[in-house]
């Protein structure tokens, strides 16, 4: 299982690369493109680090599996959402943004938990 989040964190980064460069050549068809790649590229080295900060101990496992797969879940349907909104035109479902943005708050929280009872 760490391997396949660690893998899904590179796929992250590497979208996030993308998204981050679009935003910043494109007009306004990469209004927002950006910040989806910026929120990507941090998710996916918070991923790792949740991943690696499990695997030594330092966080209780079950808790920390569901905050690193929060994080892969909750910023890709964001950048999936603003990403489809710039290039298509409309949304992957109502309130997949806010959703992904909602899911990471609790994946971060999720964490502080994981560190907490893992003491």
């Amino acid at each position: 299982m760490d391997t396949v989040l660690i893998a899904l964190a590179g796929l992250m980064g590497a979208a996030g690369v993308m998204l981050a460069a679009a935003g910043a050549h494109g007009s306004k068809v990469g209004m927002g493109l950006d910040s989806a790649g910026y929120l990507l590229m941090i998710h996916a080295c918070a991923a790792i680090a949740v991943t690696l900060a499990t695997r030594g101990g330092l966080a209780l496992r079950p808790l920390g599996l569901a905050a690193t797969a929060g994080f892969v879940i909750g910023a890709s349907l964001f950048a999936a959402d603003v990403t489809m909104r710039a290039y298509l035109g409309h949304r992957l479902f109502p309130f997949a943004a806010p959703t992904g943005g909602t899911l990471l708050i609790v994946a971060w929280l999720t964490l502080a938990l994981a560190a907490l009872l893992r003491r």
